[in-house]
């Protein structure tokens, strides 16, 4: 399976050096709005926060190749300006962040477009351990890999609620700093995918302050499990000073009556018999970085979990929200190759 990459920021960086390592599709070619290509291998090469590449690529004129890998590099402003056959393209990985117009997206020349952030238009939005059974190529050509944070709530909340029926709960997310966030404080920052013109506290400094932010979590896992909604579900976000690693704080007000060993025995069996890395059960004394470029993205640190009346539960989930999410999107996409 030949791959175009859409954009290499913090995701599509990810997706790529773990596709490297990947045996049932290689990504052929990128889009990159950079169209200096030195600049570009350099940023692949190079990582602050997870290293650089052994084998790194050099550049030419309109491509990046290293050992083992030839990469073709184009700078078009849109995927509707690609020529898909010219590259040899079964499928597209969008991580450029960019809102895209659904319906023009469909008339694309390729098998499948998989988009690296949730929305509510695609044919279908698929979280690992949760509903990639109901993927079919063959009716699904827009396909969402969701967000970070559905990533690791999701397959937590469902096993709680195939199990112990939830009622209601809260979620406060602590996610780490991003790109479009300021290093020191400046104007308000615009938010166009949550249509948001002003937002004062993503225009103070992200390395001084924790930032309070509204959260689109649970919104994002309406669209793979619907009665997972903001209905139930109250929300919050915390922005802290760090690189990557994520945590979920969960609470849940379930109606079936649950034991604290009842629940953790059920996560043990969860990580037992899944056939992917998503859930991991973690009793060490470990700090979010112990967590850095961890592939299971459901880490559920039972140094907290707790029941309370046999009716509520605490959860606490760590997750790489770069590395790990990264991973379930090859996953997902490897799961089509098996198939």
């Amino acid at each position: 399976m030949k791959i175009l990459l859409n954009g290499v920021g913090r995701i599509g960086k990810a997706i790529l050096r773990i596709a490297l390592k990947n045996k049932s599709f290689e990504v052929v070619t990128i889009n990159e709005l950079n169209s200096n290509i030195q600049n570009l291998a350099y940023s692949i090469n190079y990582d602050s926060t997870y290293g650089k590449l052994k084998n790194k690529f050099k550049p030419y004129k309109n491509y990046i190749e290293n050992k083992t890998t030839k990469i073709e590099i184009i700078n078009e402003k849109s995927l509707l300006d690609i020529d898909f056959k010219k590259y040899d393209i079964d499928f597209v990985i969008d991580a450029s962040g960019s809102k895209l117009d659904i319906k023009q997206f469909k008339n694309l020349d390729v098998k499948a477009i998989f988009l690296t952030h949730p929305n509510k238009n695609a044919d279908i939005n698929v979280i690992l351990g949760v509903n990639e059974n109901k993927l079919d190529i063959k009716k699904h050509k827009i396909i969402s890999t969701s967000s970070c944070n559905a990533t690791a709530l999701l397959p937590i909340l469902k096993l709680c609620d195939d199990n112990f029926k939830i009622e209601y709960g809260d979620i406060t997310t602590v996610h780490p700093l991003l790109n479009h966030q300021k290093v020191l404080d400046s104007g308000c920052v615009g938010n166009y995918d949550r249509n948001i013109q002003c937002n004062a506290e993503f225009g103070r400094s992200s390395l001084q302050n924790i930032i309070p932010s509204k959260t689109t979590t649970v919104e994002a896992c309406s669209y793979v499990l619907a009665q997972i909604n903001d209905d139930i579900f109250s929300s919050s976000s915390l922005r802290v000073p760090t690189a990557t690693v994520g945590v979920i704080n969960v609470n849940l007000k379930v109606k079936k009556r649950c034991k604290k060993e009842k629940l953790i025995s059920l996560c043990k069996k969860y990580e037992k018999e899944q056939t992917s890395k998503i859930i991991l059960n973690n009793y060490k004394s470990l700090v979010s970085s112990d967590f850095q470029k961890e592939k299971y993205t459901t880490i559920i640190d039972h140094r907290f979990t707790d029941v309370k009346q046999e009716k509520m539960i605490k959860l606490v989930i760590w997750y790489d929200n770069e590395w790990g999410y990264a991973s379930k999107v090859v996953d997902i996409i490897n799961s089509l190759y098996k198939n």
